[in-house]
Formats: structure tokens, C-alpha cells, sequence
């Protein structure tokens, strides 16, 4: 994600590259060398070298909240990547800096800028209420991409990594209030670490009766088959995710391409027959994953310029945290789990 959004800021006029920030020398030099620009060890040296306007911090999820509160520190503005922290207090003390700052923070909920998903989301408000929304995201990985999500797996499960997206979606959808969560795991590998585990489903129900579900799960040993389910029922009927590429589950385009959407109306004719065909919404024009991700750097950017109110976006952030939060609660305890 880090080399995707610095390819991002290099394609847009109003923001100057200033540096590279990794741990690893390998990663932050490979980086720099392709970027032409320099590269930190450290976030404090970066600071120290570059005073820049803006820290964008695409590291796994552990680091967010400590990088997120010295970036602010030094006067800066923020994109971070989802989830914005490991607890809800850490995600709230980062807002509540920001808010006292004046810095503009955006986190990366790359599907609040795609164009098919704000349609999704759109076609799913009609459908009336409650809404039965089900959705996945399963990764079938290996090499490089199962080490990725084995070092991720450190910190965080499947379901609260992936999840801040889609419980966030489905809250788009609703308008509504989350009331409880429920949630199940298992660990599916003995080289993931005990006490985490890599497969997980969470269920969701709000105060307007609408329920959710979402099911994440990573490794070589994941199935491609159902790995991608986007779809909400509504009384007026369903809109769906449709014609996506089978054996693509752990690329990263796939995440957030969606192939079609499926519109259908429950509404009948005097015989009980259907009054209206199918439509199909064809998404074939949509943008790529580095595309999305230059749309995301706009949205700060011009955030940035014209000041505008943040308040709303961050507050979602915060409380999508706390519902995958409170489904690793509820694998963890077994129970039940108010939100």
C-alpha cells in the first residue's frame, strides 16, 4: 500500500514526494531508487529532514497510532491506512488530536471512493428496510502474500483487518445504529501463532432491524471457491456484486473490483409473475487498485485546501474499529458481544 499511494502523490499536482520511511533497508531502498527520492530509517529522521505537510503511514496496524500521534505532533496532516488503530481509545486519541491541531486526517477506506461501490451502496438504499446484507472476503495466499498475512496475523485477525470495510459499507447502507455483534473463528494453520486465528465470520444487527454478515479468512489452505459475496436483500428486492474473476482472491485488484452489479425487483405483476427484467450496471470502466488509490490522495488534498469538515468520515472510522473489535470479542469469549 505504501508504494502505491507514494506512486499516487508523484501523479498529482499540489504534492512534492519528500521521502521514503521503512524499517527494512532492502524495501525503503528499492523504494527511493524507483521514486528518486530519499530514504529515513526512521519517522524522526524523515521529520527532522523534511518538515514535511503530510506523514502517510501505510504500516501494519501495530505502528499506526504511535506514527499517527507523532505525525500530528509535528504539525502534519495524516492519511493512514485502515484500520487507524488497534483499539477504539487509541483511534479516539488520534481524533481528538487532529481536532485540536486543526490537521486534516483521511484513513484509507478505499471503497468510500469507488465509484461502483458508492453505487452498490446507492442501489441498496432502495431496497427498503431491514436490509440482509452478506459479504466475504477470503485469500487464498502463498508465498510472499501468506508471509504477508502471517506478519499481519501478529496484530490482528482477518476479520478486524478486512473487516473495518465492510461493516463500514454495510452502516452505509443502513443508516442505522449497530446494537450487537456475534463472531467465530478458527485457526486453520500451525504457523500462525496461538491465540490468533486466520478464518473468521462476524454477524451484525442494528436498530432498524437490518443484520449483516462478513467472513474473512486467509491461507494457502482457503478455498477460491465463494471467496468474493457482495450482496444485500431488501424487501423491494437485491442488488449484487456479479461477474468477478475466479482465482484471483490474494491479488490486490481483485479486493476492490467488482466485474458488475446485478439490480433485481422483488416487485410482481397480476399473474406473480416479475413486473421488470434484471439490470445489469456493467463496472468494466472502473478504476484499478493505483487508481483508487490516487482518488484517495485527492480527497485529502483537497481536504486540505479547503478545509473542510472531516468530522463525520473519521467518526465512521472509529466506530466500524469498534464493531470488528467487538466480533474478535465475541470469537475470543464466545458470547455475544453490545455494542
Amino acid at each position: 500500500m505504501g508504494a502505491a499511494h507514494a506512486r499516487a502523490y508523484q501523479r498529482i499536482d499540489g504534492y512534492r514526494l519528500a521521502g521514503v520511511v521503512s524499517r527494512g533497508a532492502d524495501s525503503r531502498g528499492q523504494l527511493a531508487s524507483a521514486l528518486d527520492v530519499p530514504a529515513f530509517a526512521s519517522l524522526e529522521e524523515g521529520l527532522q529532514a523534511t518538515q514535511p505537510a503530510v506523514v502517510s503511514i501505510n504500516t501494519h496496524p501495530d505502528s499506526h497510532y504511535g506514527y499517527a500521534i507523532r505525525g500530528l505532533e509535528a504539525g502534519c496532516h495524516l492519511f493512514v491506512e485502515k484500520p487507524l488503530a488497534e483499539t477504539v481509545a487509541e483511534a479516539e486519541r488520534i481524533v481528538a488530536v487532529a481536532q485540536e491541531r486543526g490537521r486534516q486526517v483521511v484513513v484509507g477506506y478505499i471503497l468510500r471512493h469507488h465509484p461502483s461501490w458508492r453505487t452498490f451502496i446507492e442501489h441498496a438504499r432502495r431496497l427498503g428496510k431491514p436490509l440482509a446484507m452478506r459479504m466475504n472476503l477470503n485469500q487464498q495466499s502463498t508465498a510472499d502474500q501468506w508471509l504477508t498475512h502471517k506478519s499481519l496475523m501478529r496484530s490482528m485477525s482477518p476479520i478486524v483487518d478486512c473487516g473495518v470495510h465492510y461493516v463500514d459499507v454495510m452502516s452505509q447502507m443502513t443508516g442505522a445504529r449497530p446494537l450487537r455483534v456475534q463472531a467465530i473463528g478458527a485457526r486453520l494453520s500451525e504457523e500462525i501463532e496461538a491465540g490468533m486465528y486466520n478464518y473468521g465470520q462476524l454477524q451484525v444487527v442494528f436498530d432498524d432491524g437490518s443484520v449483516g454478515w462478513y467472513e474473512a479468512g486467509w491461507g494457502p489452505m482457503l478455498s477460491e471457491t465463494a471467496y468474493f459475496v457482495k450482496d444485500v436483500v431488501g424487501p423491494l428486492g437485491s442488488v449484487s456484486m456479479v461477474d468477478h474473476a475466479p482465482g484471483q482472491s490474494a491479488v490486490i485488484d481483485s479486493h476492490t473490483g467488482t466485474g458488475g452489479l446485478l439490480v433485481h425487483s422483488a416487485a410482481t405483476d397480476a399473474n406473480g409473475d416479475f413486473a421488470t427484467p434484471d439490470q445489469f450496471i456493467d463496472t468494466a470502466s472502473e478504476p484499478n487498485h493505483d487508481e483508487l488509490c490516487e482518488i484517495e490522495q485527492r480527497y485529502l488534498l483537497a481536504a486540505i485546501g479547503d478545509g473542510r469538515d472531516l468530522s463525520s468520515d473519521l467518526r465512521d472510522a472509529v466506530d466500524s474499529l469498534r464493531i470488528v473489535l467487538a466480533a474478535d470479542e465475541s470469537v475470543r469469549s464466545g458470547a455475544t458481544v453490545p455494542l
